[in-house]
């Protein structure tokens, strides 16, 4: 995949950059916990998550797949579960069908998946998943690239990293590059993942399908104004034949 060869290309070239202040990430996470232990939505944080891990790539087997094992790995090691791994081709349909499919198991929280996330022609990952967001997280992406600029420098524009919610479940698209991988799992996904997985999941009907309480409430609604509707219409035709009856009576005899 392009988008693993400039990522981990670029980052040899910069292995002499000192990471060591760690993006400051760690520092701002801390205080957005601070700042948001009073929030109720925090009460519905889930503690552990189960994962469904997909490959993207026409040249690699399950076999020879080190981000994908990073991801396995990393959830795992933080305590949560690895529901499935799938590999599939860079193709479109593919891409899009595994992605919808596996969100909506009913054993699967979060998807994550690798490569398909640059600008050559077979790199469709963004394209295929965005059909599926119900909401899209630009600030992952966001976020994302502003970390990767301290190891590959600007190449990092040529990154397309991605993630939203489908069918209630958090889905997460990163480059194909291990090094990647490790920063967006490790800085990212895995400090929010409980956080998301929580408030994605609310108002889920039992079939994993999303409801929204403005839907509901829309609904409820519409069936007033309706009521509010046949009851003017019936008022006002009851109107109408009174005031017929009484010009009929009033009319002089010729």
């Amino acid at each position: 995949m392009s988008d693993a060869d400039d990522h981990d290309e670029a980052r040899d070239r910069n292995d002499e950059h000192d990471h060591s202040d760690g993006h400051g990430h760690g520092d701002d996470h801390e205080h957005g916990d601070d700042h948001d232990d009073g929030h109720e939505h925090h009460h519905h944080d889930v503690e552990s998550v189960s994962v469904a891990v997909v490959t993207v790539s026409s040249s690699r087997s399950l076999d020879e797949d080190p981000a994908g094992d990073h991801v396995a790995a990393a959830f795992e090691d933080a305590g949560h579960e690895v529901a499935v791994r799938e590999l599939v081709p860079d193709e479109y349909d593919s891409v899009q069908g595994t992605v919808d499919r596996l969100s909506r198991r009913k054993d699967t929280d979060v998807v994550v998946t690798t490569g398909g996330t640059g600008v050559t022609p077979d790199d469709v990952t963004p394209e295929a998943v965005d059909r599926l967001f119900s909401k899209r997280l630009p600030g992952f992406g966001e976020l994302f690239r502003r970390l990767s600029q301290d190891e590959v420098g600007t190449r990092t524009v040529g990154s397309r990293a991605t993630a939203g919610v489908a069918s209630a479940t958090p889905v997460f698209c990163l480059p194909g590059s291990e090094n990647a991988v490790r920063l967006g799992v490790g800085q990212i996904i895995l400090p929010e993942v409980g956080h998301l997985v929580g408030l994605a999941g609310r108002g889920v009907d039992e079939t994993g399908e999303e409801v929204k309480a403005e839907d509901s409430d829309d609904g409820e609604e519409s069936v007033d104004e309706e009521s509010v509707d046949e009851e003017s219409a019936d008022e006002e035709s009851a109107d109408e034949e009174s005031a017929d009856e009484e010009s009929a009576d009033e009319e002089p005899e010729e």
